[in-house]
């Protein structure tokens, strides 16, 4: 790897000059016109836990609401409680269940649903007790959630009685009620997903990366796709940062202009004068908290969530020539997510190294460092920065470019190199004695990473720079012919097209038409060897295109006219 390059004394002062030169002249990729979702919320409240505590609560909120339901789930304390009479004639008229079945809770903001399910029956709570269809709101004081997310739903709050939390509850939970908006932060493109093709699963990983649970995989006749419940999603972006295609877009802002942003940033701050920039990606609420702004040379990415930015931007603003990125922890980012980003974190530094860099250029800062280690100045002088790539790219095609420049500037190692799973870099190995070139790989394969062959050849090829390992060709292989390779390969093999087998195309014998692969009419004709109807002479027909077998069958059946009666 380089030695670090010295750097010689900056003024902070010009580096502060040019920073502000350069938020003035490039403008936040603001989605202007976001398209929202709604919410209408009458403040019709559940409160589930302790009786005593829920009575408490609900003696608290009297006369605040429209209606108040009671669901008993735990035993009270047998703590004194010199005004017990005072909370009982409060509450006594409220409707309170007591929960001796399972308590099922789903939905949110003016939408919620809690059923006593047992197995004889089941009671819709809302209906049972308020005449409603649902419930707006929903006040958790259980030891256990109802709902264990670490992003709920709008419109639900769990929280524990007598703590400064649960004050804060009961004095907001009246205003509760009216018609609310809030900003659709992701959208799907099922063309580009890699979830599931053809009834054969694929990527999960948006799935397994969601702080809210507000994605699903939902099935029907034509397979399996993702869905977004857009009212319980918190637009943390850590679905669309995991998604290895692109499928999942975030909004606010989207992928492509936020590097085109970076790009523009970088580049007005050189002309302004500023000197090795340095790139801290963080979260709008952490900014908000610190005291006093960075030093000159660090450039500021406030996100309203930092999963909202993933390897790609990171790495697009290295090949920008940031000397170094930055990304600050705050210690409300929901463990989930946090644990998302440092895998990926861990993943960019190995295919920095990979590359011929130091991984030392994409570092972690703590929720709690100091204001020294915030404004350090990059160990490494920046790279040379990279042309712009094409705006109506792919997020694949972004990032193979950033790494294909990255691997310009460096020294790449020319071998495979492990990443943390699951990744989505990899390459496969076909056996070629059990693959039939049936094309089924390339029909599933969401990406251009397959390719056949034309009418004179049949041929499976593969380019491992667009391979994000979703696993369907390997799934879905019905000669299980395919194994999937794990890893990032630092070679220029990883950019080119490489054919893995190749046949001559086999010529229908009766009309000379390529139709399918010597290796295939050989698989079949094993296959169907006992099958009656390609018994005898009529076992050519395997060997002929589809045209060519409907009409010999007409023909033998014209011959032969009592055949018909067999039909």
């Amino acid at each position: 790897m380089p030695a670090p390059i010295p750097l010689a004394p900056l003024d902070d002062e010009r580096n502060r000059a040019a920073r502000e030169a350069a938020r003035q002249r490039v403008s936040w990729p603001a989605n202007l016109a976001p398209e929202t979702v709604d919410f209408k919320s009458e403040g019709y409240l559940l409160i589930a836990g302790a009786e005593l505590d829920i009575r408490r609560a609900a003696a608290r909120l009297a006369g605040q609401l429209p209606g108040i339901t009671l669901v008993v789930t735990e035993r009270s304390s047998a703590e004194e409680v010199p005004d017990l009479e005072a909370i009982w004639e409060a509450t006594r008229a409220l409707p309170c269940q007591v929960a001796d079945s399972t308590l099922r809770l789903e939905g949110y903001l003016g939408r919620f649903h809690a059923t006593l399910a047992s197995d004889a029956d089941a009671i819709d709570l809302a209906l049972a007790t308020q005449g409603r269809p649902c419930f707006d709101l929903v006040l958790d004081l259980g030891q256990r959630p109802l709902l264990a997310l670490e992003l709920p739903p709008p419109g639900y709050r769990a929280t524990r009685w007598g703590t400064a939390d649960c004050e804060q509850a009961l004095a907001t939970l009246p205003d509760h009620r009216g018609a609310f908006e809030a900003p659709r932060a992701v959208q799907i493109n099922a063309d580009l997903c890699a979830h599931s093709r053809s009834g054969q699963a694929g990527c999960t990983l948006c799935l397994d990366t969601c702080p809210a649970d507000a994605l699903s995989s939902q099935s029907g006749r034509v397979g399996a796709w993702i869905e977004v419940d857009a009212h319980r999603c918190h637009g943390a972006g850590s679905c669309a940062s995991a998604c290895p295609t692109g499928a999942i877009e975030f909004r606010l802002p989207r992928p492509a202009p936020l590097e085109h942003y970076l790009g523009e940033l970088l580049t007005a701050y050189r002309e302004a004068g500023g000197a090795h920039p340095v790139v801290r990606f963080l979260s709008e609420a952490h900014l908000a908290r610190e005291s006093a702004p960075a030093a000159g040379h660090v450039l500021d990415v406030a996100l309203e969530e930092l999963g909202a930015a993933g390897p790609d931007h990171w790495l697009a603003a290295l090949a920008a020539g940031a000397g170094e990125v930055r990304l600050q922890r705050d210690a409300e980012t929901p463990s989930t997510l946090l644990r998302q980003l440092e895998r990926q974190h861990a993943e960019a530094r190995e295919l920095l190294a990979a590359l011929g860099h130091d991984p030392a250029r994409l570092t972690w800062l703590g929720a709690e460092a100091d204001r020294k280690e915030l404004d350090a100045l990059p160990a490494l002088a920046p790279l040379p920065p990279r042309p712009e790539a094409s705006p109506d790219a792919t997020k694949r095609d972004r990032l193979n470019a950033t790494l294909a420049w990255l691997g310009r500037q460096g020294s790449p190692t020319g071998r495979r190199h492990p990443l943390p799973a699951p990744s989505p870099h990899g390459g496969m190995e076909v056996d070629a004695e059990r693959c039939t070139l049936c094309q089924g790989c390339v029909a599933l394969c969401p990406t251009p990473a397959l390719s056949g062959g034309d009418d004179a050849t049949a041929r499976l090829a593969f380019r491992e720079a667009d391979c994000v390992q979703c696993g369907l060709c390997e799934a879905g292989c019905p000669e299980q012919a395919i194994r999937l390779v794990p890893g990032f390969l630092a070679a220029p093999e990883r950019e080119t097209r490489r054919t893995l087998k190749e046949e001559p195309a086999f010529a229908c014998i009766r009309c000379g038409k390529p139709f399918a692969t010597a290796s295939t009419i050989a698989t079949i004709q094993r296959k169907l060897a006992d099958h009656p109807y390609f018994a005898g002479e009529a076992r050519a027909r395997l060997e002929m295109c589809e045209d060519c077998r409907v009409q010999d069958v007409w023909q033998e059946l014209a011959r032969d006219p009592e055949r018909q009666l067999k039909v």
